[in-house]
């Protein structure tokens, strides 16, 4: 499954690499609703929610849906500004019927409220729509709905303060920290594309985004993400990258008919590992889910084996170990070293871990 963003004719400089406060504040409050999915953050997730005041913390949790499991699109801009102000000045300038499509989308569930269907802001039945699959969602969504339907400048209005509040309150400090490092990654990156073009920088930019150039000609944007989707970049004027710290682990890709495509991407930090594709961690479960090659990890995790040994071990011919092995190193989960003429095999334990503690604690037990 993936998203492909077609950039057939696009000159390589339309695509853009550069920070955005207003993304970057949505990712803080993605944080802050769902701290279990970035574990690295807990400890800011933690702090922070103790010092917002209890006025704002009641409204954010209200619009929470905005931010928690999807993104709002007009919460990610395509055209970033310098500064937090500029960014609202221009979702002010969104018209109603874009603003309030996107802000139904989250609210009502991505694959439940499609963008196909006509304005909620004048066609009747769409609006029942709109209404109905937002009370299946909860009640806040429910009343969040019917507000922004009833008045949409009211609730834009409320939203934006909102924004504006959490920039005393919390944004304004984590942004000045970041920012350095935020903006020195979108200058790596447009390096690279203007010197060793699209497919370096993109392949920099996460293992899951990859540059496709087709037999039919047409170069294409692949992105490893959960539907298969497809929208054009040519079409908008270009793809905007937004490199994000608070955002790790997630890839956020904005791309409904009427925005320009935009990709927020978590940039590297010392210390965590980069990330891998959903493809080669398929790969090492699959490796892993064999009984015989799980046997095997089990024992080369406790110390170096050749394949002599570990055929003893388990009354196994040494072509049916090597056959078993040279899955479990194709999948990155062996190291391996010489002894003499002999070739000792040995669990990867930092790439076995990154499938999760309890493997790890499986095959070390």
């Amino acid at each position: 499954m993936s998203l492909t963003i077609d950039i057939t004719g696009l000159p390589d400089e339309r695509l853009v690499f550069t920070p955005s406060p207003l993304a970057e504040l949505n990712a803080m409050l993605h944080v802050l609703a769902e701290p279990g999915h970035h574990p690295a953050l807990h400890g800011w997730a933690s702090s922070t929610a103790a010092t917002i005041p209890p006025e704002l913390s009641e409204r954010l949790r209200e619009a929470d849906f905005l931010w928690r499991s999807s993104r709002a699109d007009f919460l990610v801009p395509g055209l970033p500004g310098a500064t937090l102000a500029e960014e609202l000045d221009a979702v002010d300038r969104v018209d109603d019927e874009l603003y309030v499509t996107a802000a139904l989308i989250t609210t009502c569930g991505s694959s439940r409220l499609t963008r196909r269907m006509a304005s909620p802001l004048s066609d009747p039945v769409a609006n029942e729509r709109a209404r109905e699959l937002a009370l299946a969602r909860g009640p806040r969504q429910a009343a969040f709905a019917d507000r922004l339907l009833a008045d949409p400048p009211a609730v834009r209005a409320l939203v934006r303060r909102m924004l504006e509040d959490c920039q005393s309150a919390f944004f304004a400090d984590a942004w000045q920290r970041v920012l350095p490092d935020l903006a020195a990654d979108a200058r790596h990156k447009a390096d690279l594309v203007r010197l060793r073009g699209a497919g370096e920088a993109l392949s920099a930019v996460s293992p899951s985004v990859a540059l496709e150039q087709g037999a039919d000609g047409r170069r294409r944007i692949v992105i490893d993400k959960l539907q298969d989707n497809a929208t054009s970049g040519a079409a908008s004027g270009g793809v905007t990258f937004i490199p994000t710290a608070f955002g790790r682990p997630h890839l956020l890709v904005v791309h409904a008919p009427g925005w320009r495509p935009v990709v927020q991407y978590p940039v590297a930090e010392a210390g965590l590992p980069e990330p891998v594709s959903l493809a080669l961690v398929q790969q090492r479960l699959e490796a892993l889910a064999h009984p015989i090659r799980l046997r095997l990890a089990r024992t080369i995790a406790r110390g170096p084996h050749t394949t002599g040994e570990l055929a003893a071990a388990w009354q196994l011919s040494a072509p049916e170990v090597s056959r078993h092995l040279a899955v479990l190193r194709k999948a990155g989960l062996l190291v391996t070293r010489r002894r003499g003429r002999y070739m000792l095999y040995e669990l990867d334990l930092a790439g076995s871990a990154r499938l999760g503690s309890d493997l790890l604690e499986a095959v070390l037990r």
